[in-house]
């Protein structure tokens, strides 16, 4: 009897078939995360599109509350972004990516949760909540058809590579902010 949690889609010989709505959505949901958190990685690493750049970075994590190597958290979640959006975009080593963003957006989810819910009422988080809500889901429904991870252990079976994937980003929000941040 098959294991109806998390096969579905699959034959017996466990080859991958073609759902063609469900894998364009799901490289549209890879594509939006991935394009926008890795255009905002290359402003926070680079200063490219009007971006502050690593050491204008630097200080504004220090100003959120941060204060031990800035400079490195810095570098590391910028180029996380820059990384796990090109890795979405590709659809390649899908969880990985998926829970390295989920830890960044989580973080300002985080970092942004006294302003208040809306961007309107000061600095809100809805904007980051959305993005982690997206890395989420692509945490537990894999890279979709249309991805390099087409014939992957954790595209065949996302449910517990998403759960693995939720624990270590859980862990790495929980070890920034007890690490780095008064």
């Amino acid at each position: 009897m098959p294991d109806p949690e998390d096969r579905l889609g699959y034959d017996e010989d466990r080859s991958p078939q073609w759902h063609g709505g469900l894998s364009f959505g799901l490289l549209i949901l890879r594509l939006v995360l991935g394009g926008t958190l890795g255009a905002h990685g290359l402003q926070k690493v680079f200063g490219l599109f009007g971006g502050p750049g690593i050491g204008e970075f630097s200080r504004i994590l220090g100003d959120q509350g941060y204060t031990s190597q800035l400079s490195t958290l810095s570098w590391v979640g910028g180029i996380t972004e820059i990384a796990g959006g090109a890795l979405l975009i590709l659809g390649l080593f899908t969880p990985a990516a998926a829970a390295a963003l989920l830890a960044v957006t989580a973080n300002a989810v985080y970092l942004k949760y006294q302003a208040g819910f809306f961007l309107g009422e000061g600095n809100g988080f809805e904007y980051h909540l959305v993005l982690a809500g997206m890395a989420l889901a692509l945490l537990f429904t894999g890279p979709g058809g249309i991805s390099v991870d087409t014939n992957t252990p954790w595209r065949r079976r996302p449910v517990p590579y998403g759960i693995v994937g939720l624990v270590l980003a859980a862990g790495v929000v929980v070890a920034v902010t007890l690490l780095f941040r008064r």
